[in-house]
């Protein structure tokens, strides 16, 4: 109850302060002053009784000024400080350093400015930038869950980022409708923060036209939108799979991406599903073939990005067996969490990882 209750108190403080956050950056002249009037104030008191308020306390109202002020107000509040901590040094009846505690203020107002210069030229002051991205964030993993399946249906999905980075450039989208299963698992080029922020475009894109498009056409539909964004030297792998939850037929195509694995209860054997088809963007009217199947009761299919089986010492073949392998283990337990454990299993620390598993439960 204690540490409940704790949480609840962060949380409530947490909302406080960006409520306070957002309600300056509204009254930018107000929010100017108030600081302005605090550096008046440290300064003051620092002249007063230097024992107890250092000089260095001017560095607090140009911190709180990088979160709330424009670029404008943030470089005459910089300059006013710079001159009042001079005068206040200087005033002192014992010398103190004075050059280099400005120079140092100076250096500190230059950094907190240089970055509300790159906000202010994306009209996003104040923090509101890494809030918005991180709300895309927030977007692009709710986009990634599965949606509800009927009975006797069982999917998942896991996602793992390079360098434990928030961002991944490997995104899942999903759609159930008319009884029919549709996953495609993206590949964008690249890793981290830069492959996130075109995974957080596409995402939306692509979401878009599944379900929307008929089957066929979802590759060339997301090729062509791809190409339209006229990045240099960028792409993106995708597998696609249709499934109909009714039958357990299926069909996978994929661009440029691993085949997807299937497990064949009856047998016990795992096989792969190739699909032919060139990377997304490269070319202007590629073809896609399909690759038909069907999961019975017990069956399994697996859909990965490179990152589950490709390593510089490891090829995709190897890489494959390897995820068989690991796959295999959790036969007996209906693969149930089976994508986290095999992310966490399978997953290469130096690139991104995703994994979807489709299970018609027996």
């Amino acid at each position: 109850m204690i540490r409940s209750g704790g949480r609840a108190v962060v949380r409530r403080v947490g909302r406080l302060v960006v409520a306070v956050v957002r309600r300056a950056r509204r009254l930018h002249p107000l929010a100017f002053f108030a600081l302005l009037s605090l550096t008046v104030l440290f300064a003051a008191a620092s002249a007063e009784w230097p024992q107890h308020v250092p000089a260095a306390a001017l560095v607090i109202p140009l911190v709180l000024a990088g979160l709330v002020l424009g670029f404008r107000q943030l470089l005459v509040l910089t300059l006013l400080t710079m001159a009042i901590a001079s005068f206040v040094l200087v005033s002192r009846a014992q010398p103190a350093p004075t050059t280099g505690f400005v120079l140092v203020l100076g250096a500190i107002g230059w950094i907190i400015i240089a970055g509300a210069k790159v906000r202010n030229q994306l009209g996003v002051p104040g923090t509101r930038g890494e809030s918005m991205l991180m709300e895309l964030r927030d977007t692009l993993t709710a986009q990634g869950e599965l949606p509800p399946l009927p009975a006797g249906w069982r999917a998942e999905v896991a996602i793992q980022s390079a360098g434990k980075s928030k961002f991944s450039g490997d995104f899942v989208v999903s759609t159930e409708r008319d009884n029919v299963l549709e996953v495609a698992l993206v590949d964008v080029s690249g890793k981290g923060v830069d492959a996130g922020t075109r995974a957080l475009l596409l995402s939306g894109a692509f979401g878009g036209l599944l379900g929307v498009v008929p089957v066929e056409d979802f590759l060339p539909a997301a090729n062509r939108y791809l190409r339209r964004q006229d990045w240099e030297d960028d792409f993106a792998t995708v597998v696609h799979v249709a499934v109909d939850l009714s039958t357990g037929g299926f069909c996978v195509r994929t661009a440029g991406h691993p085949p997807a694995i299937q497990f064949d209860a009856w047998s016990g054997r795992w096989g792969t599903r190739d699909a032919d088809g060139p990377l997304l963007g490269l070319m202007e009217a590629p073809e896609f073939t399909p690759n038909h199947g069907m999961l019975k009761a017990g069956d399994a299919l697996f859909l990965y990005s490179d990152g589950m089986v490709e390593t510089p010492r490891r090829d995709i073949g190897r890489g494959t067996d390897r995820l068989a392998g690991h796959a295999e283990r959790l036969v007996a337990q209906g693969f149930q969490g089976g994508a986290a454990m095999l992310v966490a299993a399978a997953g290469g620390p130096g690139d991104d990882s995703a994994i979807v598993i489709i299970h018609r439960l027996a």
